[in-house]
């Protein structure tokens, strides 16, 4: 069962692991909890089966103490170990080879690359791709592939697969259809979904308190954006995360979004310094202006035409600047999509 009614075709996918000899399985950089887990999971699948496996992700050094607590963390490798060449490589929630970082530089080592993932705007970057944009997270389709593999979902890696599946369909507020039948599955095998969720998502230091309280004082409301849809934006500076991790910076935009006069949210998350120049990671989000009208602006085109990429109502991209140069930036890709559509 999945969370999509495409018609996805597992049987390359299946054949490559089936058949493979060794994997690498590499989650995106600053990975969440539908790459992490999704990984994780699949991994659990291959050791029981007896297939050498390790799982990582190119940065930061370790992963947010949250996501520490899915099961199989014994697979999980610091870069430096994941060696140049390989059977198979898998990449889990990657839409594109960039999402990577560092660890792109494995797959031209590969003898064979599968690539899974729900993101439309995925690259196919692999040599095969199992890609199902209608799910709506990227632990569904290793859900449904398990299923055509005939492997079973033990307590374990239904703790992983729910890990993912309960954040990117953001505790279940924006599902698609067998979303709930599939986390009544996995909640069947015994796992604690509240616990699951409350450690993922509602668990912050005090610190992330002070850190919210500046942030927002900087947001900023735009009602003429994007031919009027509105864009509420916020800053969360290097300066901003010195008492809690970079990761802690992710949970602010579905806060931001909350605002009613603006249909779309952009939160600019400020990487510490590396170099002389100030690297932004940007989270887009976008909504309705009511149920069923499907009028929500398309983030992931715009985030696309900025180099990166995701869902019509969630998506991302990096950039580089000042505050000011990178919100006119942003203000220009809404202005030229908003033109584009009319």
């Amino acid at each position: 069962m999945t969370t999509t009614g495409a018609a996805v075709d597992f049987t390359a996918a299946v054949g490559a692991l089936d058949s493979a000899r060794s994997v690498t399985i590499l989650c995106h950089i600053q990975p969440d909890a539908d790459t992490l887990g999704s990984g994780l999971a699949l991994a659990a699948v291959l050791d029981r089966r007896g297939v050498p496996v390790r799982v990582s992700f190119a940065e930061p050094a370790e992963p947010a103490a949250g996501l520490r607590t899915l099961p199989g963390m014994r697979f999980l490798v610091p870069p430096g170990e994941v060696p140049a060449e390989v059977d198979l490589l898998v990449t889990v929630d990657c839409g594109s080879a960039g999402r990577l970082g560092a660890l792109a530089d494995r797959l031209p080592g590969a003898s064979r690359t599968l690539v899974i993932d729900h993101h439309r705007s995925n690259t196919r970057f692999g040599e095969i791709n199992l890609i199902d944009p209608d799910a709506v997270s990227t632990a569904s389709v290793i859900t449904a592939l398990l299923d055509a593999w005939g492997e079973p979902i033990d307590a374990g890696i239904a703790h992983c697969l729910f890990a993912g599946l309960a954040t990117d369909s953001g505790s279940f507020r924006w599902v698609t259809p067998g979303t709930h039948a599939l986390a009544e599955r996995l909640l069947a095998t015994g796992i604690d979904g509240a616990a699951i969720t409350r450690t993922l998502m509602d668990t912050h230091p005090f610190a992330w308190l002070q850190m919210l309280s500046t942030v927002l004082a900087s947001a900023r409301l735009d009602r003429a954006a994007h031919g009027g849809t509105g864009l509420v934006a916020a800053f969360v500076l290097a300066t901003d995360l010195a008492e809690v991790r970079q990761e802690e910076a992710e949970s602010v935009v579905d806060i931001v979004r909350a605002t009613a006069e603006a249909g779309i949210a952009a939160v600019f998350k400020e990487a510490r310094p590396t170099d002389d120049r100030r690297r932004w990671t940007v989270s887009l989000r976008s909504k309705d202006s009511g149920p069923g009208t499907g009028d929500g602006a398309d983030v992931a085109a715009v985030a696309a035409g900025l180099g990166g990429g995701g869902h019509r109502y969630a998506a991302g991209y990096t950039t580089y600047g000042e505050p000011a140069d990178i919100l006119a930036q942003l203000r220009t890709a809404l202005g030229r999509r908003a033109s584009a559509r009319e």
